[in-house]
């Protein structure tokens, strides 16, 4: 090769490499979302979350990409999703209940944020103040929650007398619940019946085997009776049953009642935690919180099939009331 062609080459190359370069997009900050049901059931809560980031800056295609799992109360998938999540190696992990705890034994390095559930009870983190490792996030637990469902129940049945639990109870923080409402319960008098499932097929035997046994059903809410939900909610209701819920959506899908945190307040919060971290925050740092934000949700058209009337009072203090 003649020695002016070589250096011709050469200065091509060199010419070349810049836009070459600029043709390789840099990877945006991803985000591993695993939802632990179905995105439409999820879907008040992800818009919520995918709000704050934009809010915050973090435009979801354009400056942060996000990755969605959805389990569909399968809790099984979870550690799977959590595993393919390390291999993508995302920037952060959100995600909810027990799908943490799976997400935590699949990682130690990478971030990890948890919307609801009981962290400290179930190991996620050290304390609230100061969590440790790379799990934080926000609790939907409250130690008087159940307290206030139940008298919420008896002020729209003031003779109950017999109480159902439906509790996933291979989910521990359904579990600890349930514990918690059979207290309260056996201080208020009542009878209590335990409806225990770990799948779809148990839902039906269940409410076979409760016949007539109770007044009310007291659902306590995870992946698995949030998949359910509308199933649940028709069974108690040919069974005559009020059910009290603890999320607004089981409610909307033809529950009586829930009092409970608002879910979607929640996961907007979750957006300013993610925010903190990409920029630098150690989930170690960064407090875990409570709710505070309180939804009290009525349904009507459940009342009048069951034959009840709701007082005016409970109503009036209601911030949903669906008729």
């Amino acid at each position: 090769m003649r020695r002016r062609d070589f250096i011709a080459g050469i200065t091509g190359l060199s010419a070349a490499w810049p836009f070459a370069a600029r043709a390789q997009p840099a990877k945006l900050p991803t985000i591993g979302f695993l939802g632990t049901t179905t995105a439409s059931a999820w879907g008040p809560w992800t818009a919520a979350f995918v709000q704050r980031l934009r809010e915050l800056g973090w435009i979801e295609g354009r400056t942060i990409a996000i990755e969605y799992r959805w389990a569909e109360g399968r809790s099984e998938r979870f550690a799977e999703i959590a595993a393919e999540f390390v291999r993508l190696k995302v920037d952060v992990i959100i995600t909810g209940g027990s799908a943490a705890v799976a997400a935590k034994q699949a990682t130690s390095v990478v971030p990890i944020v948890f919307v609801l559930g009981e962290p400290v009870g179930t190991g996620l983190v050290a304390t609230l103040a100061r969590p440790g490792g790379n799990v934080t996030g926000l609790s939907n637990q409250q130690t008087d929650l159940p307290g206030k469902r139940l008298e919420l129940l008896r002020e729209v049945l003031p003779d109950l007398r017999r109480l159902a639990i439906m509790a996933n109870v291979d989910y521990p923080e359904a579990v600890l619940e349930m514990r918690d409402v059979q207290a309260m319960s056996k201080t208020l008098g009542l009878e209590v019946a335990t409806l225990e499932i770990r799948r779809a097929e148990d839902i039906s035997p269940a409410f076979e085997a409760l016949k007539g046994r109770a007044d009310a059903l007291y659902v306590i809410t995870d992946a698995l009776v949030s998949t359910n939900r509308v199933r649940i909610n028709a069974f108690a209701l040919a069974a005559r049953l009020l059910t009290m819920h603890g999320v607004r959506e089981y409610v909307e899908a033809g529950g009586l009642m829930s009092y409970g945190a608002d879910y979607s307040d929640l996961f907007r919060r979750a957006g300013d935690y993610v925010d903190k971290i990409l920029r630098g925050a150690k989930p170690a740092d960064i407090p875990v919180e409570q709710p505070t934000k309180f939804d009290l949700v009525v349904n009507l058209i459940t009342a009048e099939a069951l034959g009840l009337t709701v007082p005016p009072s409970l109503l009036a203090r209601a911030d949903k009331v669906i008729e």
